[in-house]
């Protein structure tokens, strides 16, 4: 796949066939995530891969719960969606991938840069993905951490989920950047 169709065409997937993602993809989708440039070249990933879906169920409920008690100011639309039984943050997707980072000045930035790539790298393999903010608060609580087992030190950033999508994500039109020029 051309980098531009990938940058173009890689969308927020949230509608997921059930079929497993084979390990061997996982692994190559995570090879490429750790491509991703780091600050001073630390490398400071760690990657946690649950497929298990008692356990995106209960992480899935949690966070919800987490987000209904801990937001202040929530939109209507998105206090309707966790405040309903049916909603699952991870769309029911086969799999969730949570990039973590050795806490510290850059945590954030190092784990967002491994995430994109895996993203892309997903579209590439015909596999849809999202970042699911809704999980990401919980997953840092101790609960959370404890959930996945999360080594000491790391903090959760990037909760990812994969999996075959099971519709086509439009594109969305994308306004014109603030664009300043400074010569």
């Amino acid at each position: 796949m051309e980098l531009r169709q990938a940058l173009y065409g890689r969308r927020a997937t949230r509608a997921f066939m059930r079929d497993a993602v084979p390990r061997v993809v996982l692994e190559a989708l995570v090879d490429a995530a750790i491509q991703a440039p780091s600050a001073v070249n630390e490398q400071p990933w760690h990657f946690t891969i649950i497929e298990n879906e008692a356990l995106l169920d209960k992480i899935s409920d949690e966070s919800k719960k987490f987000m209904l008690q801990t937001s202040r100011k929530l939109p209507e639309r998105l206090h309707e969606h966790l405040a309903s039984p049916e909603f699952h943050v991870f769309y029911h997707a086969p799999v969730l991938v949570v990039i973590a980072a050795k806490a510290g000045d850059w945590a954030v930035e190092n784990a967002t840069l491994a995430a994109e790539n895996l993203m892309l790298a997903a579209y590439g393999q015909g596999l849809g993905s999202c970042w699911i903010g809704f999980a990401q608060h919980w997953l840092g609580t101790e609960e959370g951490r404890e959930a996945i087992a999360l080594d000491e030190g790391y903090m959760p950033v990037a909760p990812i989920i994969l999996g075959y999508p099971s519709a086509i994500a439009l594109p969305v039109a994308r306004n014109r950047p603030r664009l300043r020029w400074i010569d």
